[in-house]
């Protein structure tokens, strides 16, 4: 089986995605055995990864407002080159993850071990345990099913291929859906994009896909992380309340404090 992980890492003017990049694949070397894939839009020399492959975001900008708990800047955000994930994986099962994950077990590994052709989080859950989470349930009031395009595993199938297929119409026609699902934001995203897709996928219907194996936890950015020991994580909290995290895969939203621990 040819298998490994695939990322995107396109820079802006402050955040350093290819160094979170760097980070998420020498912790998958070291927990999940695996080689890792980077896709960027300027040449990168680094062992960690196994491949690296160019290619160019030149579709519409975003505008992105980037939060390092109280503070926040508005900055380019180039995030549509995922959905050619399919086109540019050199892997037959492929693990698509963001670059602010932090790996601290090999639970991505079960992936493998199931029959399932796509698979998606669902369900995340906030390591506070007590903030909103209507905003990841469904992508708005009237709106489908919320999936999270953190984590990802996909086989090359013929069912795949035109899932993202089916993503570049979106993102072709994103004003549209934009207003069709009532998305509460102007900015592209892909956690809305793959959302739309499974829910035309499945027929318009709530029916549910593959789920990914273990638990997505996640911290906002309005928190940040103020020790780092391998895989035992100390956050503090928006609420100025330290929680720690141990041996548990955790989505950092906070790019500018996930960087400064690198």
């Amino acid at each position: 089986m040819n298998k490994g992980i695939l990322l995107f890492a396109f820079n802006n003017e402050k955040i350093d995605y290819v160094k979170q990049a760097k980070f998420v694949a020498t912790r998958a070397k070291q927990y999940l055995n695996l080689p890792t894939t980077l896709v960027t839009d300027s040449p990168v020399e680094d062992e960690v990864f196994d491949n690296v492959r160019i290619a160019v975001d030149n579709h519409p900008t975003n505008n992105k407002t980037y939060r390092d708990r109280t503070t926040s800047t508005v900055l380019n955000f180039k995030n549509r080159a995922r959905m050619y994930a399919y086109d540019l994986s050199p892997y037959d099962n492929t693990i698509l993850l963001d670059t602010d994950i932090v790996i601290c077990n090999d639970q991505y590994n079960k992936v493998f071990q199931q029959t399932d052709d796509l698979l998606m989080y669902s369900n995340a859950y906030d390591i506070t345990g007590n903030r909103n989470k209507n905003e990841f349930t469904y992508v708005s009031d009237i709106g489908c099913k919320f999936y999270w395009a953190t984590c990802v595993y996909f086989e090359k199938t013929k069912r795949t291929n035109i899932f993202f297929d089916l993503l570049k119409h979106i993102s072709q026609n994103y004003s549209y859906y934009k207003v069709l699902y009532e998305l509460p934001t102007n900015v592209y995203r892909n956690d809305y994009a793959f959302s739309i897709a499974v829910h035309i996928m499945n027929n318009f219907s709530t029916k549910a896909i593959g789920e990914f194996p273990g638990t997505l936890y996640y911290s906002t950015d309005k928190d940040s992380i103020i020790n780092f020991n391998n895989n035992d994580i100390l956050f503090l909290s928006e609420n100025n309340k330290p929680i720690k995290t141990k041996g548990m895969n955790v989505h950092c939203m906070n790019k500018f404090n996930l960087e400064s621990i690198l």
